[in-house]
């Protein structure tokens, strides 16, 4: 028989009850368990499974609430509270919260994880069986996540990051646990580790991994370049020059876009018969 250890689950016999704890067979000491911490029902004799830790006297305690992850496995924790010096401490989903070393945070503060975000992870234990979170590795999320149909090219997804580089973010799709990689290049802004985000598909690998984009579609950034273009064209009397001939340089300048994507803002204000082009300038219609 395995041994009973903290952070790990067994299958116990209640053996007795004192006050308001049940009493379970250990290995050599017996085990505690809170009667608030059981199912309604049980009794002495019933086996029941339940998750061990040591408590604040390090005595290895039993609760049937089961956490999202244990020593063995790995799943999203939440973001309880943040301590400076410590780091994150999160809740499992069982009887007791956890701490996330701070050491194992982006070394940018502004990207730590807050209160709400989740963060997924295993579980570790230190010499005097005291368990602490462990942000998942690259390696182990390489052999965990779901492997994606190409049918889900150009879908959106909700996403939280898991490891964040300068290249980019690394992210697990919520529920399913896809894994997506968003370049930096298709981000607004870089996300907070664990933070909750949309990202379109972009690509679907063979291997099931995926990129995605955090940035509008083509057709949904249009609306903002043209109300770029049009509340410019307000601010400075109505008439500019600029217009579809002038060079990329100073549209760049100018209104921090490219060519094209000024090109199609341009269009659709004169589709909608917003402004007109003429001699060089441009301007809104009467």
């Amino acid at each position: 028989m395995e041994q009973l250890q903290s952070g790990k689950t067994a299958e116990l016999e209640i053996i007795g009850q004192e006050g308001s704890r049940w009493v379970l067979r250990g290995d050599e000491d017996d085990i505690m368990l809170n009667v608030s911490d059981s199912e309604e029902g049980v009794e002495v004799g019933d086996f029941v499974l339940v998750f061990l830790y040591a408590n604040r006297r390090g005595e290895l305690t039993a609760t049937m609430k089961m956490p999202n992850m244990t020593a063995d496995t790995f799943g999203w924790a939440t973001v309880i509270r943040i301590d400076e010096r410590e780091g994150v401490y999160v809740d499992i989903g069982s009887s007791f919260e956890v701490l996330v070393n701070g050491a194992d945070m982006p070394r940018i503060r502004s990207l730590w994880p807050r209160p709400g975000d989740e963060l997924y992870m295993t579980l570790r234990m230190d010499l005097g069986g005291e368990i602490f979170g462990r942000l998942a590795t690259e390696e182990r999320v390489m052999e965990q996540y779901a492997k994606a149909e190409p049918s889900l090219f150009n879908m959106n997804l909700k996403a939280r990051a898991y490891r964040l580089l300068p290249v980019g973010s690394f992210m697990l799709s919520i529920p399913e646990n896809y894994r997506i990689f968003v370049h930096n290049t298709e981000q607004e802004g870089e996300p907070r580790l664990g933070q909750e985000v949309d990202v379109r598909i972009v690509e679907v690998h063979d291997d099931g991994t995926m990129n995605g984009s955090m940035l509008p579609r083509v057709e949904e950034r249009l609306t903002g370049d043209a109300e770029i273009l049009f509340d410019y064209l307000q601010k400075v009397g109505g008439k500019m020059p600029f217009t579809d001939k002038s060079t990329p340089d100073e549209i760049q300048e100018m209104f921090r876009m490219s060519k094209g994507a000024f090109k199609r803002a341009l269009g659709r204000l004169m589709r909608e018969r917003k402004v007109t082009q003429e001699d060089g300038w441009t301007q809104i219609s009467e």
